[in-house]
Formats: C-alpha cells, structure tokens, sequence
C-alpha cells in the first residue's frame, strides 16, 4: 500500500512527488507515452536557466530528481482507477495492480478527439468517452470502440459486461494487443444517424449499423478517470479547490488537467500545493 501514486510525471507530478517524500511517505509515480513538456524545442521563461533549457531536458532532469530522492518512477500505462468503501484506490495497469491511500492526476489533457465526421455532432447522443459511465445505456446493443490500443480494448472489455455486442475499430491500424472482441480495421469515412447515431460508415462506403460509439485513442488521461470516478468536471478540465483536491477524498488533480495557465510555473506550484495538503490528509486519516 502505497501512501500516494501520481499518475503524470511533469512538473507538477514530479513536484507534487517531492513534497510527499521529504514528509516520509511512501511514493509511487506512474507515467507512459511522450509528455507534452518533451515537445517543446527550448524554455527560457522559467527560473533558473539563465540559456534556456530543452522541454525533454528539463522534463528527464524531473524524474532524475524524484528518483535520486527514492521515489519509485515507473514507465507504466494505466488503465484504470477504483476505490473502495475505505476509500483507498486501486490502480491497475498494463501490467500490475497498485494501491495506494492518496491519487494525484498529474497527466496533462490528453482527450484526444479523432478527427473524423460526425463525432462532434453526436456527443451525448451516441457518442461517449467513458464505457463505465455510458455503457448501461447500450444493454444487449451494437457498440464500437473507436482506438488501437490497451486503452481501447480494456474499454471494450468493460462494454462486454453490458451487451455482447461489441467491435473494436481501429480506424486504419493494427491493434497493439490481444482480444478475443472482434476487430475491423478499416478506415473510418464518418459516423451517421439522424439525431441520434445509427452506423459508422467506412471509407470503402460500407456501413456498420451501431447504437453508440467509445471513444479511446491513445491512453487513458485525467479527464477519463475523473469521469469514471465521478469527479467534478468543467468542460474537459478537472474541479478542484484552492489545495487541488476534487471532490473525491483523496483524489487531487494538478497541472493542464485543471486548466487555466498552461505553463510550467503553474504545474510546479499546483503539484506543490497537492503534495502539501495530500500529506496531510494521509496524516489524518492515521
């Protein structure tokens, strides 16, 4: 059991990990894929680098300090988070299972949209992002999961406790993984219907008739736990307080996943703010 696992490994999970360890709690962050902060070419607006420094640079030197302070860094891609009754959370990943009193969403927005007709125009009426919250409206209908992924097939695994009707569309790609869930892997030419979604048709000008699309491209972020968790949302962004937490117990959020500034600053400071008020709500809950 871990005093806290951070999901998001940029300035404001590295930051938020820092205050947790220097008060002796048991750290865990988790992060996967490339961050936003890798991609930027130089950074001169940020304390301390008289000559700028490189996003990649700086975002390496993060985890290096969190590491050469004991936090366990971990190149892990998440896929879920459940709490329990004693509202401690588990924490399953690609390949292990985590649990922890504390979870801080460090991850950035990463609510991918695909760029593809007729997604915009159906959300809410077809078209969903989240199977655990969405998929008891789709009981014994036809469902897609729009993705190629983990991320895509953990969600329509989740589906398949609601109907057995479930193909994964990977628009195009191969699926990076294994499932017994059926699979079409041709390129999607729009989603149709009239009010509501009725078919997604392919490029080759076949139709496939479906009640409801799942959206999940890439991995799953801040903005995908956070609706299956039943937190606060504004738009895509996470609600928190003035200590970053959500209105979930023991559930903070921190960085671009809150929005407003999207700068390095911002994340630093916000990640600070979580470690400090996680540390004592771990305390309090001795």
């Amino acid at each position: 059991m871990f005093d806290a696992v951070i999901i998001g490994a940029g300035p404001a999970g590295i930051s938020a990990g820092l205050y947790l360890k220097r008060a002796n709690k048991n750290v865990l962050i988790l992060y996967h894929g490339e961050s936003q902060l890798e991609k930027a070419h130089k950074i001169d607006n940020f304390y301390g680098f008289p000559l700028g420094i490189t996003g990649k640079d700086l975002y390496i030197n993060g985890i290096h300090q969190a590491v050469n302070l004991g936090i366990q860094v971990r190149d892990l891609e998440v896929l879920s988070i459940q709490m329990n009754e004693k509202m401690e959370c588990t924490i399953r990943t690609s390949e292990e299972e985590f649990h922890s009193k504390v979870v801080i969403l460090a991850t950035g927005n990463k609510k991918l949209r695909p760029n593809i007709k007729g997604i915009a125009e159906f959300e809410g009426s077809g078209v969903s992002y989240c199977a655990i919250c969405d998929g008891f409206f789709y009981r014994k209908k036809n469902v897609v999961v729009i993705g190629s992924g983990t991320y895509a097939i953990s969600e329509a695994t989740e589906l398949k406790n609601v109907t057995p009707n479930v193909t994964i569309l990977t628009n195009g790609k191969e699926l990076n993984g294994t499932t017994d869930i059926p699979i079409i892997t041709k390129e999607i030419k729009e989603i149709v219907g009239e009010g509501k979604v009725s078919g997604v048709k392919f490029m080759d000008d076949t139709t496939l008739d479906v009640n409801g699309v799942f959206i999940a491209l890439g991995e799953a972020g801040g903005v995908d736990f956070a609706k299956k968790l039943g937190i606060y949302m504004e738009k895509d962004n996470i609600v928190v307080d003035e200590n970053m937490r959500t209105n979930i117990p023991g559930i903070y959020a921190c960085g671009n996943v809150v929005g407003g500034l999207l700068q390095i600053n911002k994340a630093a400071y916000e990640g600070a703010k979580a470690g400090l008020d996680a540390v004592k709500y771990i305390n309090e809950k001795r």
